[in-house]
Order: C-alpha cells, then structure tokens, then sequence
C-alpha cells in the first residue's frame, strides 16, 4: 500500500519552508532571490506581478492597433535578409484578415532557415507601426505544424518584478511551485483577518486572493487590475495597510512601556524668554507649545512630530521644548542636516538662552581638535545645557551627561539609523528620552497616518500675522534679460535679491564653481550692485561674514548655492530668482521661496527653466504658481513623487509598499484604523504573523 502521510514539506508553514525545498533552487538561485527579499516559499506567493499579459486569445492581423501586446498565427508569406544600417532578418506572416512584418536584428542562420516561406508561426509581442505594415520586432515566436492544434494560455500572463539573474520564466516556475503547495495544504497559510472582519469589509479568503492574482482567468479586466481596483487586489491591499499601521502602532505601544524623565517646566525662565522676544507668539505656536509641555510632563516618552510651514515658527517651539528640559535639569540635543542650519540656530539660540543663563554648545564636524575636545568635555559634565549640531551628535565619542530631549529638525533629511542611535545615546537606567521631530515639508494627512501612526502630530497651521504671499512666475531661459532688469529695479529701490544657482549634479563643487561664474557675470553685467556670494565650500567665517553683509543691507544681490534653503532670515530681501528650477523638487522650491517675504513688503518668486520641460517639471512648476500654501505643495509632491521621496525613505524600507499605494488606496485607511484597533485588542495573536509577512526584514526602521 501506498503512504497516504503528509511529507514534512507538505505539513511545515509556508513562511518556514525554504525556498531550497523548491525544484531548482539551489544556494546561488536562493541567494539572487533573497536580494528581491525573498527568503521563504510564502515570500513568493506575496511576490505579486507587476502587469499581466493576454495571451488568452488568438488576434485576426486584421485588427490589430499599435502599442498593444497579441497573440497572433499566420502563415510566412516571404522571408529575407535585409543589409541597410543594421543587417536585418523581415519575416511577412498574413492570416488572410492582415499581413504583419516580423522585424529581427539577431538571428542565426539556423533561425533563417526555421521561418522559411510556407512554415506557420504563432507569435506573441508589441505591435509597432511600420512604413507599409504593422510589425513586431523580436517577438516570442513557435512553429506550429500544418495540422497541429496548440492551446492558448488559458490565464493572463503574470511578469514579476527580477532580478539579474533570474529570468520571467523561472519566476513562474517557482511561482506555481508555491501555489501548489498552498493548493496541498491550504492551512499551511495563516489567514490572520477572522472571518467576522472579512464579512464586514467584504474581503475575499486570503488562498483565494493569491491564486487569482497570479493566475487570472481571461475574463478579469487587465484595466482592473492595474487600478488596483480587483476584489483579490483589493483583499491584499487592506493586508498591508493593515499590517503597515499595526506595526507603527505596537512601535507606539512598546514605547510607551518605557519609562522617560517626567520633565516639569518652571514658567519664569520661559516668561523671560517671551518678553525678549520682539513679536507675540501665534494662536498655533501656544497651541503646540502646550501640548509638547503636557507631553513632556509624563513620565513616557514624548514621540511627537510638529508640522509648520516655512515660516510658521517651529523654532521658537523648539525653544519652549529644550527650556523645559534644562529647567527640569536635564541636556537637550538639537540635531539638524546641514552645517549653515546648524550654524543659523546655534546663532539664534544663544542670542535667545544665554542671557538666560543657558549654556549652548556647538558640535559639527568642522571643529577643530582642541575646540571639538572643549566641546566633548562640556557635554559629558553636563555642563552644555542645550547641545547644537549636524549628525555630528551621534557619533562614538560623543557622551551625554544626562540628555532628557532631542530635537530633530527636517527629519526627512535623516536616515532610520542616526535617528536611532542618537536616542539610545540618551538612553540610562531603563529609562528613555523624549523625543520631538520637527518638519517644515507639511506632509499630507494620509500619509501621515500610514507613516507616523507611532507618533503625535501636532500642526502650525498659522503664520505671523504680516507674512504676504509671495509672486511666483515661470519663464524661459530666453527671458533672462528681463530679469535682470528686474533686480536692478528691485535694488534701486532699496530692496535686496537673493539668486540661487542649481545643478542637476550632486557635486558640491560644481554647484560652488556654477554659483563663483554667475556671481562674476551679475557683478560685471550689474556693476552699480554689490554682489555677495555664499556656497558650501566657504569657511563659516566666510560664510558668516557675506550673510552678515547681506542681513546688513552693504551686499544688494547673494548669488548662492541651495546652502540658503533653510535658516536664513532677511526681512529686506524680497526677489528671489532660482535658475534651471525645473531640476528641483516641489518641497525644495518652496523651502526656497520661503526666504522671501519675511518682511512687510510685496515679495516676487522668478523661477527660470531651460530647455524643454518635461510633463513633471511642468507639473511641478505650475503647483508653485499656484499656490503658497505648504500643505497643498505637499499634496502635489506626494502625487507627482510618491511618499517614499516626500519622506526621504526611499533608503530605509518605510512605505515601500508592494501591492498597496497610499495615494490610491488612501479611502482605506480609516477602515485599516478601526480593523487594526480590533486585532490589537480581539485577536492579538495575529498581530505578528500579519506584521512579520508583510514587511519581514524591515520592522527596525519605525522605532525611531
């Protein structure tokens, strides 16, 4: 008699089995598979197709339209070798509704012989307009006997997403290798949402979802399915939303297991603070202030992201916060991507705290060795109250005496794991520092609800009063005249004019070498002007110096790189012109604008574009004129650029998501809300199994 038990292979989870217990997989397959992230049999089966082909059905030549992908058959009718620029192999094939030329540029004497007048082909491939004929270049072709009857695919055609190495067709193989072994033993695949929540949110059995997505039968819309709008599409997208936020949201849960100092502020030193100032705060400003103070008065860690747009006052903020911790004795760190920035807060800082008797201390990479000793010295006494600097702070020898809070500024410009270590830096005696991460790129509220479900959000939806909307227009390089017309006119009437150069290079010093030329050329076109310039490669006192200058009135017109992006504050200036601006991203462009009209005056944006633009810079372009509101440009950015880049995550795994798409899918997310909750508390159990197999290796990224 025959053993009727299961093999092991047949009984192990799926997520446990190998990908080696497949047929063909040995170490170096196993290993180019794990570079897409694939480790187990399960990992495949959540490996979806990117698009599908129809190969479902035998197409008349006759109605044929170009750019779509056919199956068609027809007998060759001539075959020849063509020598004009390139040597040539032009098949003509009709069916008796069309004719069709297929188009070879490789092609082996063998082949020749293969496709010879009279011989049936079935071909598959793009269809291409030609001088006389529609035609196909390489396409997937077999020989079929006079009488010989070949099946069409009786499902659309999957393509995944590969690698090098790894062609479309051992895809499938492995792909149907899987399936099988979910049709053997469908328990071997954990269907984590209960049947109640499937009821309720109309959602397919999870089996069911995966088959159909890698096999759909011929009479599923392909237009359906690459909207993402199929029911099986629609099952696995809740998943990972789902999976997505829960991962946030047990981040959160653990968090607030730890203990963190209870910091109680003492309200005299922020009174001080307040009367030295020269405006009243906002509404906003009282509001956020409020609720980081009730946060950092718990003996849990703060986890808190305050939003504001350029100029809404997210610095004075963060002074409110780095007061309370001082007052309750404890450090604060403030860490910010570049040294100018670092520079301009350590300027305001100290001009703000230390007539409070506030000690500041500056750490960036450009100090020298004695003062970067003096500074290491300072910070772990406990002597630096308040420490500023660049990614500089967490580095090996850099030693906190007693830090209570970090202050991250432009958070998106960090990477997971300086974020990390600078709080475990922080961390003592079990217990945890607060932390509030502050960003001037508004990040629309979905995205926000998928990509910081572990935190607060607190929003500065205010500006000073004061602050008039700036002029933004678009013109050609071939207007360029005009616009220098413009900034004498500016200039002649006390105004000043900043001119930013950009390049399309990431080299620093191409951009310092763009920004030394144009200088020289506006100083000689311009000679009644005094022109200053700052880039990135100056020395901080050159740098200091020129800004100086320019805040002071003696410099009329600063040519600079993107150094001036975040941080400088020049009520006077109120032209900005920005060249080549269609290499930048919406979210820069505004940061750069938001420089001007910071007085009282009228202020004017000129974005000047070379050459042709494109549909996104175009796109890009025309959001910037149309409005000045940082939440709108937010929402423009996420649609033109997608979250990975408005987050600055396209590096750390968080929101690279594989079937799911915040913008799209965003009318779920309230649904993913509520279902999450439901788990947490109703079935907890299948909260890491939900978790583990959707983001796998990639759960580290949101414990910052």
């Amino acid at each position: 008699m025959p053993d009727s038990t299961p093999s092991a292979a047949q009984t192990t989870a799926l997520n446990e089995l190998a990908l080696t217990s497949l047929r063909g997989v040995g170490p170096a397959l196993e290993q180019k598979l794990n570079r897409i992230g694939l480790y187990s049999v399960q990992d495949l089966l959540f490996h979806l197709p990117l698009r599908y082909q129809d190969r479902t059905r035998i197409q008349p030549m006759g109605s044929l339209r170009v750019g779509e992908q056919a199956v068609v058959e027809g007998l060759i009718e001539l075959t020849e070798i063509s020598f004009g620029r390139r040597r040539m192999l032009l098949c003509y094939i009709s069916d008796g509704t069309g004719a069709l030329l297929l188009r070879f540029f490789h092609f082996s004497n063998a082949q020749k012989e293969a496709l010879a007048r009279g011989a049936r082909l079935r071909c598959f491939g793009e269809v291409r307009a030609g001088k006389k004929h529609l035609e196909m270049t390489h396409p997937e072709y077999k020989r079929i006997g006079a009488d010989e009857v070949v099946d069409v695919e009786e499902t659309l055609t999957p393509l995944y997403p590969t690698t090098e190495g790894v062609h479309q067709l051992k895809m499938r193989d492995l792909t149907q290798q899987a399936l099988q072994r979910l049709v053997q033993n469908p328990a071997a695949l954990d269907e984590c949402l209960p049947q109640a929540i499937r009821t309720q949110h109309q959602l397919l059995p999870l089996a069911e979802a995966i088959k159909v997505l890698h096999h759909p039968t011929a009479d599923v819309s392909i237009s359906a399915l690459q909207q993402g709008q199929h029911p099986a599409q629609q099952r696995l997208i809740f998943e990972e939303l789902l999976a997505h936020y829960l991962s946030l949201r047990q981040l959160r849960i653990k968090m607030q297991a730890h203990k963190a100092p209870a910091l109680q502020s003492q309200p005299a030193r922020w009174q001080a603070f307040q009367q030295a100032l020269p405006f009243a705060l906002t509404t906003a400003q009282q509001r956020v202030i409020d609720e980081i103070l009730r946060d950092l008065s718990q003996a849990i860690p703060m986890m808190r992201l305050v939003q504001g747009d350029v100029g809404s006052g997210k610095t004075i903020v963060a002074a409110a916060a780095a007061l309370a911790a001082i007052d309750a004795g404890y450090q604060a760190a403030l860490m910010v991507p570049t040294e100018i920035l670092s520079e301009q807060h350590l300027h305001n800082f100290q001009v703000w705290l230390q007539p409070l008797g506030v000690e500041v201390v500056w750490l960036s990479g450009k100090l020298k060795t004695l003062a970067r000793r003096q500074a290491l010295e300072k910070i772990a006494s406990g002597q630096a109250q308040l420490i500023i600097g660049t990614h500089a702070l967490f580095q090996e020898q850099v030693s906190f005496a007693n830090l209570g809070l970090i202050i991250i500024d432009e958070q998106h410009r960090f990477g997971v794991h300086q974020r990390l270590s600078l709080r475990e830096k922080g961390a003592s005696e079990g217990r945890v520092v607060h932390q509030l991460i502050m960003t001037a790129t508004p990040i629309p509220r979905t995205l926000a609800m998928t990509a910081y479900a572990d935190l607060d959000v607190s929003v500065i939806d205010e500006l000073p009063p004061g602050r008039i909307p700036v002029n933004t227009v678009v013109i050609p390089q071939s207007r360029r005249d005009e616009v220098m017309q413009r900034v004498i006119n500016v200039c002649r009437q006390g105004s000043q004019v900043y001119w930013v150069c950009t390049l399309i290079e990431e080299s620093e010093s191409l951009q310092c070498q763009a920004a030394s030329d144009t200088a020289t050329l506006l100083q000689q076109a311009l000679p009644d002007l005094q022109v200053g310039l700052v880039h990135g490669r100056l020395k901080p006192e050159q740098k200091e110096a020129v800004m100086s200058r320019f805040k002071t009135g003696e410099v009329d017109l600063l040519v600079a790189t993107t150094v001036i992006e975040v941080g400088v504050d020049v009520p006077n200036a109120n032209l900005m012109i920005i060249e080549n601006a269609e290499r930048l991203g919406l979210s820069q462009l505004h940061q750069l604008r938001g420089r001007v009209g910071r007085g009282g005056d009228e202020s004017n944006c000129v974005l000047i574009y070379q050459g042709k633009l494109s549909q996104m810079a175009r796109s890009r372009l025309a959001a910037m004129r149309d409005s000045n509101d940082g939440f709108v440009i937010a929402q423009r950015d996420l649609e033109l650029r997608g979250p990975g880049e408005v987050l600055g995550t396209r590096q750390t795994g968080v929101v690279q998501m594989r079937i799911a798409d915040i913008l799209r899918d965003q009318a779920l997310m309230p649904s993913v809300q509520l279902t999450a909750e439901q788990l947490l508390h109703e079935y907890p159990h299948t909260v890491p199994v939900l978790v583990h197999r959707w983001l796998g290796q990639n759960i580290q990224y949101g414990k910052v």
